[in-house]
């Protein structure tokens, strides 16, 4: 199935924007949803609506096998040992934030060091920050080479003896740049140090193990891969996920409750406190079934290939900063970038003008920003349904910003 048949699947593409087909190139911040995903939540509310785990009635049996069913379903898909492996958050930063409030509160002490990229966004940068602060511990960065990729070298410099957790995203949502998280997560099980990966840019677009990877924690986000918002995974090895304690409380996380005293439920549903994200993960089996039809080396393949063909038409065009790795093979299906003497919201504005969905700002990075000197940047990103009729509507997009802002100045 090429791109074009992907695109037929996503109802909300099949429309115009300000008299124009839309061209979708935000996916790095929410993907579009598929018929068979919005179907699955359709059929959920429709004829299965419950709460799960507790109810006996057939509803609540139905809703509780699919919800479970999901899991399954995340775990084959990151290749995790165990669905008790395998927690359902609200996305990726309440999972990086769960890591840093209990495995964090609990093992990190006053002289540790917390190693980080000055690439991170500011869910895996604020709450290690916030950590080291009430801990007392140093938050170190490694340094970053000037096309926006990190090198083994740096990072053995960075990681030492006392380095108790690594925290770094798999891809940049800003550069592109894919980490070397296999070879990274063996320096620091070598320093004693724990690795914690954002796979939020990573999950979406090539193929996942974790146990291959050997990181001791992964967290990722579902509405970036075609589910819906506000469904997430927490992976973590079950040994340390054993040890660790809840930092929400009540509801579907309770084995026994008393009046000065409470025990939790095993693993995961230890972490699941309330009533589940229930229709959310549903989503994400969907999506994951979706996904796994097309080919994740499929997915992977069709976006270097969209970066490669981006970056060569960008090059045509005068005045474009482009940030991160020139060489499409090292960068996911991400494109950010500046155009000369004109803001990145003046850009994404004309763009829009011509139905073409971009983003500009920070990007939730702004010690990246700092790093590249700018305050913002522009952002196209790329996903399964994008074709090269896009890149070519996106670079006429841009020569039109060019046009028009010459003219005015």
């Amino acid at each position: 199935m090429n791109a074009k048949e992907i695109r037929k699947l996503f109802p909300i593409l099949d429309q115009e924007v300000n008299g124009h087909p839309l061209v979708y190139l935000d996916s790095a911040a929410t993907s579009q949803k598929p018929y068979s995903v919005i179907e699955s939540i359709d059929s959920y509310y429709k004829e299965d609506n419950s709460n799960v785990h507790r109810g006996v009635h057939t509803l609540g049996t139905r809703a509780t096998d699919k919800y479970e069913g999901a899991r399954e379903k995340v775990r084959r898909f990151i290749n995790a040992s165990s669905t008790s492996e395998v927690i359902f958050t609200r996305g990726t930063t309440t999972s990086i934030n769960t890591i840093a409030n209990s495995f964090g509160r609990d093992n990190v002490k006053e002289g540790d060091e917390i190693v980080i990229s000055y690439m991170e966004h500011h869910s895996n940068l604020i709450p290690w920050q916030q950590l080291a602060k009430r801990k007392g511990a140093t938050l170190k960065y490694i340094p970053m080479q000037e096309d926006g990729t990190i090198t083994l070298e740096d990072v053995r410099k960075t990681v030492t003896s006392q380095t108790k957790i690594v925290a770094i995203m798999y891809v940049s949502n800003v550069l592109g740049t894919i980490n070397p998280i296999k070879e990274i997560t063996k320096i620091a099980h070598e320093n004693g140090a724990y690795i914690v990966v954002d796979g939020a840019q990573s999950t979406p677009h090539m193929k996942v193990d974790v146990q291959d990877l050997d990181c001791d924690f992964y967290a990722f986000s579902g509405h970036k891969m075609c589910a819906p918002t506000g469904i997430g995974v927490l992976y973590g090895k079950r040994e340390l996920l054993e040890n660790m304690e809840p930092v929400e409380f009540g509801g579907e996380m309770i084995d026994f409750v008393d009046l000065y005293d409470s025990t939790w439920k095993e693993l995961p549903w230890k972490f699941e406190g309330g009533t589940p994200i229930i229709a959310g993960a549903i989503g994400l089996g969907a999506a994951i079934d979706f996904l796994e039809e097309i080919g994740m080396d499929n997915i992977l393949n069709h976006e270097h290939a969209l970066a490669e063909y981006a970056l060569n038409k960008l090059s045509t065009v005068d005045g474009v900063t482009i940030y991160g790795p020139k060489d499409a093979t090292k960068r996911a299906g991400v494109l950010t970038f500046n155009l000369d003497d004109v803001h990145p919201h003046d850009v994404a504005t004309v763009l829009d003008a011509e139905g073409i969905a971009v983003r500009a700002g920070h990007h939730c990075a702004q010690p990246l920003m700092k790093w590249l000197k700018v305050s913002a940047t522009a952002r196209a990103s790329f996903y399964l349904y994008n074709t090269e009729e896009d890149i070519d509507r996106f670079v006429a997009g841009l020569l039109k910003t060019k046009e028009y802002f010459s003219d005015v100045f």
